[in-house]
């Protein structure tokens, strides 16, 4: 109960000063992780998680189902954005790519502790794109539109299509032969199966049963908020139940639910958002007690610091900037499209998902890995956003509006 009083504590400080921390880039993630490092520091901390635990499980599993839910509704412009050639090209050229050179410069420094299907692991963990920590860029005049409506887009589908690959590669690492490893495999395709039909019901279905309740006078806004918020959690847990893969039916009916909510009344994910919001600033707490735990086991070695470092730049830089080669984007553009990917929420999330699936000690690589990778990207991302802002802003061109055309 102290916990949810000192939570709740810091969240009412942020409210009265948010503005004035604002204007030196202190975003709310990062405010509670400096709480959770500070009150959970120590051989006597005023707070005490065990992460490797049954229970903890399900609740992140929830949360990530209602954070990629709320991703994909917030996508605009329908399913791929108001320019889904380049969209495409981020999901199905650029991050395939950063995964193989994750993989690859796993294999070149971790190679020594972690096998193939760790390896894997590892990638699908780090790549995910969460705008939270650098959310500044997309508020930012300066910025291009354009550049910040793909960079939103991007976000709001990659998590979704890294959460099936991730399970897969989870499942794989886990399993004890190869045998397993093939039926793994081959139960991924029924699952995804499953998972996008309830996804397809659940988005689909509730969209226009819920429009049909406002319009008859059956329902008011403040139910039909309740009503969206149990969506994703109703997708999560059927797919669950039917043997399905309970993420990608979240996202799938986030997905479907996103066009049709727009012709609902205004607010209508609202809910949905702040609670989602809300549970993730929750888990930013709690990874500050990672963090000291990982700092405190003393696993950090320059290889990993190495590897992190090289997820959030090259690994990501490069794919983005050769898979849209030959588009409209400006080299610029394209450059700083793949340099403002930070990563948090969704890896944070990975992260402990395979910690607590994971055997020791691959289970402490990977968390290692986890933790180096969010604090560098706060870090990196928090110094180098403001400067691109500002970048932009000397350019004559920075801030004009740029209609999306063909690339």
């Amino acid at each position: 109960m102290l916990a949810l009083v000192v939570i709740m504590l810091i969240l009412l400080a942020w409210a009265l000063v948010a503005g004035r921390l604002a204007r030196f880039s202190v975003t709310m993630p990062l405010a509670m992780l400096a709480a959770g490092v500070l009150l959970t520091a120590g051989s006597d901390p005023v707070f005490v998680f065990d992460i490797d635990v049954e229970p903890a499980e399900h609740v992140v599993e929830a949360i990530l189902a209602i954070l990629l839910f709320t991703d994909a509704t917030e996508v605009p412009g329908g399913v791929l954005g108001r320019e889904p050639r380049l969209t495409l090209r981020l999901l199905l050229i650029a991050l395939p790519l950063s995964l193989v050179l994750a993989w690859g410069a796993g294999a070149l420094l971790l190679g020594g502790v972690a096998d193939v299907w760790l390896l894997a692991v590892i990638a699908t963990v780090v790549m995910p794109v969460d705008l939270a920590p650098a959310v500044a860029f997309l508020r930012d005049p300066r910025v291009p539109e354009r550049l910040r409506a793909l960079a939103n887009v991007e976000s709001g589908l990659n998590d979704g299509v890294l959460a099936p690959v991730f399970l897969l590669t989870l499942a794989a690492a886990t399993a004890a032969g190869g045998d397993s490893i093939a039926e793994a495999a081959l139960d991924a395709v029924p699952s995804l199966g499953i998972a996008i039909g309830v996804g397809v019901v659940v988005g689909a279905v509730a969209a226009r049963v819920l429009r049909r309740s406002m319009d008859t006078g059956w329902s008011q806004p403040s139910a039909l908020r309740i009503g969206v918020l149990a969506l994703p959690l109703l997708a999560y847990g059927t797919a669950i139940v039917l043997g399905g893969n309970g993420f990608v039916a979240a996202f799938v009916a986030g997905v479907l639910f996103g066009p049709a909510a727009r012709r609902l009344p205004p607010g209508t994910l609202h809910l949905a958002e702040d609670v989602g919001h809300l549970l993730s600033l929750a888990l930013w707490f709690v990874f500050g007690a990672i963090v000291n735990q990982t700092l405190a086991g003393g696993s950090i070695t320059w290889r990993i610091v190495l590897y992190c470092v090289l997820a959030l730049t090259v690994v990501r830089v490069l794919p983005v900037a050769l898979s849209l080669v030959g588009t409209t984007l400006s080299a610029r553009d394209r450059f700083v499209l793949g340099g403002i990917g930070p990563r948090g929420i969704a890896t944070l999330v990975f992260g402990m998902l395979a910690f607590i699936d994971l055997p020791d000690p691959e289970n402490d690589l990977v968390l290692t890995v986890t933790v180096v990778t969010v604090v560098a990207s706060i870090v990196i991302h928090g110094l180098s956003t403001g400067l691109v802002t500002r970048w932009y802003g000397r350019s004559p061109a920075g801030g004009a509006p740029v209609t999306g055309s063909p690339p």
